[in-house]
């Protein structure tokens, strides 16, 4: 092994880790008057210093030390400098021939993986015994009506319940809680409350039909109106209204405009005083998309401001900061939105920032936006990350949005902060009673964030024990991006 090639090499981790260093601290000095939580300062930096890597290419890098038996540099997200360092102690080492000087301990050297265990066990409760990663599930109606609902839940091992305040009120929320805490005592086995704030989601409203019908089909036309302008729409198309005026007032022809988690597509043809008019470019059969009210409609090209926290949401941000562990802030896009929160929450209780803040991920501001959001965030209380897929998907296209949860992933364990993947795992066995092969896959992947989020259905207690056999198989074969090499069980 020529000593020349390893000189090069040890130069070109050495320049990198000198810039990275210097970049994150540049970083660092923007968001250190956010960060209040000492202990999360370490982890601010690493952050930094993961962004300011991740701004090159390292690929041709990762190569040169890959073909020297060395670390790719591929499983440095929670430890960035340290791992750049080990990796040039050893070519150093391997250039001069002497002995490795030491290097830090393995417990200095995955401190990153120990603080993101133990803020995820603040946040989201001891995890089961049979599997590390924590599961949270969404409480339907009748997990107020009695205890039955949350004591299943805790005998299944489930550490949180999440309680959706888009949904019910604070009566039925307290019942909630009551049997959770109750189950909590019965069981021996305590669950974590989380209450979501609702968010400014935009929706449809009323519906003006076309001769008696409500279907829509591909290539016709369907105007969607301000509230209360419907009678203002053109005559001879349907017509939908859209619960936020300011969208429909931004929008500009061309962009697009997603329903119902994005099952009917349409492009913007023209905007009018009373709203705009659409071409319809998807539509998810031959008998066409029915229109129905409360459905989602997300405007991915648009760009318009609106306040993160609705008149409705500051009323429940009372009863959520004196009854819940937790809250889950809905459609946050900018640091600044998690300022408005802490503001609100600072004038309900003294003490705060003991609350934990998960924060929902579900446009591509948010994505744009994530590092800073978590800095204002973490810095403050603790501070986890919900990958919404739903109405992510929809915002970024379907096809980016396995590369853009990965992103998530990455950015959550370089802030070392827990990341709960949610969105449709396992529907269809939820909803069915059986799986598709598809959704197995997906939960299987799941294991590598630090908890998996489950939504109501019928068969939601037969979904909770198959993902308890699956996350405890899948933690003996992977963590995070690492495969663990057990020895091979088929051969």
């Amino acid at each position: 092994m020529p000593s020349h090639s390893l000189k090069k090499l040890e130069q070109d981790v050495s320049t990198l880790a000198e810039a990275v260093r210097a970049e994150g601290a540049e970083r660092m000095a923007a968001w250190s008057p956010w960060i209040e939580r000492e202990a999360f300062r370490d982890s601010a930096a690493n952050l930094a210093e993961y962004l300011a890597l991740r701004r090159r290419d390292v690929r041709p890098l990762q190569r040169r030390l890959m073909a020297h038996g060395l670390s790719s540099l591929g499983r440095l997200e929670s430890r960035v400098l340290p791992t750049l360092e080990a990796v040039g102690a050893v070519l150093a080492a391997l250039r001069e021939h002497t002995d490795l000087e030491p290097a830090p301990n393995e417990d200095d050297f995955f401190g990153g993986e120990r603080r993101l265990a133990e803020r995820t066990e603040e946040i989201l409760g001891v995890s089961s015994p049979d599997r590390g990663v924590h599961l949270l599930v969404t409480c339907p109606t009748e997990a107020g009506d009695g205890p039955d609902f949350m004591l299943k839940l805790a005998g299944l091992g489930v550490e949180a319940v999440r309680i959706n305040c888009a949904h019910d009120d604070a009566e039925v929320w307290q019942r909630m809680i009551d049997h959770a805490h109750a189950a909590s005592a019965a069981t021996g086995r305590p669950m974590k409350i989380l209450m979501d704030v609702a968010g400014p989601k935009i929706r449809t409203g009323a519906i003006r039909p076309l001769d008696g019908h409500k279907r829509i089909l591909q290539e016709e036309r369907l105007a969607i109106a301000a509230p209360g302008r419907l009678g203002d729409a053109p005559a001879g198309i349907l017509a939908i209204e859209c619960t936020l005026p300011q969208a429909l007032a931004a929008v500009k022809p061309g962009e697009r405009v997603f329903v119902d988690d994005g099952k009917l597509g349409t492009v913007v043809e023209a905007v009018a005083d009373w709203g705009i008019t659409v071409h319809v470019t998807a539509s998810p059969d031959e008998d066409g998309y029915k229109l129905k009210e409360e459905k989602g409609v997300n405007f991915p090209d648009t760009d318009f401001s609106i306040p993160a926290l609705t008149e409705k949401d500051i009323e429940d941000l009372a009863f959520i900061a004196a009854n819940a562990d937790g809250i889950e802030f809905s459609f946050v896009q900018s640091a600044d939105d998690v300022a408005m929160l802490q503001d609100e929450l600072a004038k309900l209780r003294p003490d705060w920032q003991k609350l934990s803040l998960i924060l929902k991920i579900e446009t591509t501001r948010a994505v744009t936006n994530l590092p800073e959001i978590l800095a204002r965030a973490a810095g403050r209380q603790p501070t986890a990350i919900m990958i919404a897929r739903g109405d992510l998907a929809v915002e970024i296209g379907f096809a980016r949005l396995a590369e853009i949860q990965e992103e998530i992933l990455w950015i959550g364990e370089a802030a070392q902060v827990p990341v709960i993947w949610a969105t449709q795992v396992l529907e269809h066995l939820i909803k069915k009673g059986y799986p598709s092969r598809g959704e197995m896959t997906d939960a299987a992947m799941s294991a590598r964030a630090e908890c998996v989020m489950l939504n109501k259905g019928p068969h939601l207690f037969a979904a909770i024990t198959e993902l308890n056999t699956l996350l405890s198989r899948m933690e003996e074969n992977q963590y995070k991006k690492t495969p663990m090499l057990r020895k091979l069980m088929s051969w």
